[in-house]
């Protein structure tokens, strides 16, 4: 049997949301008692010191004072602290916004919500933070290392709407990418493979055999004058229009025709992250841009259309 959700939740702080917890009956006297118990990882003079700042709040959103008793069958809400972070260089550009939808241009290198290592260098925190959003949820994914068109909900009424077109398959996306050249290849291609994570990394995703459930459309539009890679190949610029929206698809479907994307971390060798607040190398981002997105909006009628305004480069190998 599942748990009610709560008729109340507090707005998210740099990014977080707050966490819940309940109140079962106990031999404890106070609250700080109880939290020290509950969470060990937090001591009980830290716990009182939290709720002295307002950091502990009842089922009403009241905050709860370092005194308060313990009454059981209540419940909780307290944010986690959060560690230090190393800055993230890059900024995001509002592309758009009414009622309903914040279009916003991601920069390289920034994630997309807190996981991990990352919560206020957050694309989400920082919008909140930025347009006093608390209800912000995105409707699709970029992956941390990719920039470009994504999309975020304001009102929780539509989300559902949103993200159906996705599920639905019902968006038209487009990408750009800077890989090798292979001259035995004819332009354009459709990659239709079965993706599975791999046996070897939990990070990495991989083709394997099976009923199809990726398929991207590929076109070369140009060679990049003047560059080359370290084993001597051409450098291409490409379009590819995604049919699904597996995890790490793109960049998968190009390594699989032996074009691993310049600046890609993962494929086809997984790199190791930098150790916690250091930062990472940014003079070689991945080049893969979401350049543009159109669908008929579900809430509206309307026909929506955004493109990012930012473009690929890659330092000379030569």
């Amino acid at each position: 049997m599942s748990r009610p959700r709560p008729a109340w939740r507090p707005a998210p702080r740099e990014g977080v949301g707050a966490s819940c917890v309940a109140l079962s009956p106990g031999p404890w006297l106070t609250v700080a008692e109880f939290l020290a118990w509950r969470l060990p990882a937090v001591s009980m003079t830290d716990w009182q010191a939290r709720m002295a700042r307002g950091d502990v709040l009842d089922a009403q959103g009241l905050p709860v004072p370092p005194e308060a008793p313990y009454r059981p069958h209540s419940t909780l809400w307290y944010w986690r602290e959060l560690p230090a972070e190393a800055h993230i260089p890059f900024d995001a550009q509002i592309l758009f916004r009414d009622e309903q939808l914040l279009v916003v241009d991601k920069p390289h290198f920034l994630p997309m919500t807190p996981k991990g290592r990352y919560a206020r260098e957050t694309l989400l925190a920082r919008l909140q933070k930025q347009t006093g959003l608390d209800t912000l949820v995105p409707i699709h994914r970029l992956d941390r290392e990719t920039a470009g068109v994504v999309i975020f909900s304001i009102r929780p009424d539509d989300r559902a709407a949103y993200q159906a077109l996705f599920r639905d398959r019902v968006v038209h996306k487009v990408y750009e990418a800077l890989a090798p050249v292979r001259d035995d290849l004819q332009w354009p291609l459709t990659r239709a493979s079965r993706l599975a994570t791999s046996d070897a990394h939990f990070m990495q995703v991989t083709e394997v055999a099976g009923e199809v459930n990726a398929i991207t459309h590929i076109d070369l539009l140009r060679r990049v004058p003047g560059t080359g890679a370290s084993d001597g190949q051409a450098i291409g610029h490409y379009q590819l229009s995604p049919h699904t929206g597996r995890t790490h698809q793109l960049r998968v479907h190009m390594h699989a025709l032996g074009l691993p994307l310049l600046g890609d971390g993962i494929y086809p060798v997984l790199k190791d992250e930098p150790p916690v607040g250091v930062a990472p190398d940014y003079s070689r981002p991945l080049q893969l841009l979401a350049r543009s997105i159109r669908f008929d909006d579900p809430v509206t009628g309307e026909a929506r259309s955004f493109n990012s305004l930012r473009s690929l480069s890659w330092p000379d190998f030569l």
